[in-house]
């Protein structure tokens, strides 16, 4: 996976992740990139620093003291999700292909994917997010 700092031609900075360079550029190609603010679909890479190890340890923001508050934000964040998307379970790929040619509803959904299933999503083109909900966030 690589991430890309991305600036739609209005401006807007954001990041996104893509499998390949091959694979950011075909979506682009195919106006599948698309500006978060504004929804252009103008989007090229923007300048962005490289990820430079300098040998030292890096501490994690789990281990800074406030485990308890990234614990809350990812429950609320998983409380959010599950509110505003249909759960499909294990059918996911199959609907999100489908909304993707557009022989399904476009809606938010949510549901469950193997790895390869995800990888071959994001290859097709079509946009996935996995969520990082934990078996004891899930409570």
């Amino acid at each position: 996976m690589i991430k890309y700092a991305l600036k739609c031609a209005n401006g807007h900075e954001f990041d996104s992740w893509f499998p390949s360079a091959a694979s950011f550029d075909e979506q682009v190609a195919r106006g599948q990139v698309v500006c978060p603010v504004c929804g252009v679909a103008e989007v090229g890479k923007a300048i962005m620093a490289p990820a430079v190890s300098h040998g030292d340890k890096i501490e994690s923001p789990l281990a800074q003291g406030d485990e308890a508050k990234r614990r809350a934000e990812l429950r609320a964040l998983r409380h959010y999700v599950m509110g505003v998307t249909e759960d499909v379970g294990t059918r996911f790929p199959d609907e999100a292909r489908k909304i993707a040619e557009g022989s399904s509803e476009e809606r938010p959904i949510r549901g469950e994917a193997t790895r390869e299933e995800a990888r071959a999503l994001l290859d097709e083109g079509i946009q996935i997010l996995p969520l990082p909900f934990a078996s004891e966030d899930m409570n």
